[in-house]
């Protein structure tokens, strides 16, 4: 299984308004497990405009430095045989897509989609998974002890390295579908982002005598409600479950 963690960096929030990608990064992940270094794409894009205010206080990316760099159609061969038939990985990921169609569109390419296998939307997924809660790299990295310390602007390559490790925390159930039918170690993964942290044991709290009574008492009014034995009484009784 041949996966692509993939970001970009832009000019603007909006392809609307004449935005373009400044930088791209693509992370190589087989199986579940990252590639070597040198399979890995990273490209600073020169897009031919400034970037707006708000863009550049995210990316730090100026128009000087990105004045040498090679425009999108010097990338665009190198860029779709690296991602050919993979699946991608990415964060919000009709934003990404939007862009890249854009650009394939200047040069007379088809959609994105076109050359590759599918795209998945780690955005939606954390949605999903995690409704009414924040979302953003940054809220999921908290929420599953990743360290981000070493990001303190917006880029394309470290963002791709953490949401590989948002993604397989995400998707951490089918360490075990791999197990079951690939021989694999579920750990691999863990271990390759040093995580993997010993877990304490368990605390089993016991109930009060004070609530127990407040419980029994409570049952005692629902009996009486039902004129006979309520649910709960029915369901928990000895043998109940024989």
């Amino acid at each position: 299984m041949r996966q692509i963690i993939l970001d970009t960096e832009t000019t603007g929030l909006r392809v609307e308004d004449g935005n373009r990608i400044l930088e791209i990064a693509a992370v190589e992940m087989i199986d579940r497990k990252l590639s070597p270094a040198d399979r890995h794409l990273h490209r600073y894009i020169n897009p031919g405009r400034d970037s707006e205010e708000g863009a550049l206080n995210v990316h730090g990316l100026t128009t000087e430095f990105l004045a040498d760099k090679p425009k999108f159609a010097d990338i665009a061969d190198e860029f779709l045989r690296f991602v050919d038939g993979a699946e991608l990985i990415i964060h919000n990921a009709p934003f990404d897509v939007g862009y890249l169609n854009m650009e394939l569109g200047k040069l007379g390419r088809g959609p994105i989609t076109d050359y590759v296998s599918g795209v998945v939307d780690t955005l939606k997924m954390a949605k999903d998974t995690f409704p009414g809660k924040r979302n953003s790299l940054d809220a999921l990295c908290d929420r599953f002890e990743i360290d981000r310390s070493g990001r303190t602007l917006h880029g394309a390559l470290i963002d791709c390295e953490l949401l590989a490790e948002v993604y397989l925390a995400l998707t951490r159930g089918q360490d075990s579908l791999l197990i079951d039918f690939a021989g694999g170690d579920a750990g691999d993964a863990a271990a390759l982002f040093g995580r993997g942290k010993p877990r304490k044991p368990l605390l089993v709290a016991g109930v009060p005598a004070d609530d127990l009574a407040q419980h029994e008492a409570y049952l005692d009014v629902l009996d009486k409600s039902v004129k006979g034995t309520c649910l709960w009484r029915a369901l928990t009784a000895p043998g109940a479950g024989e």
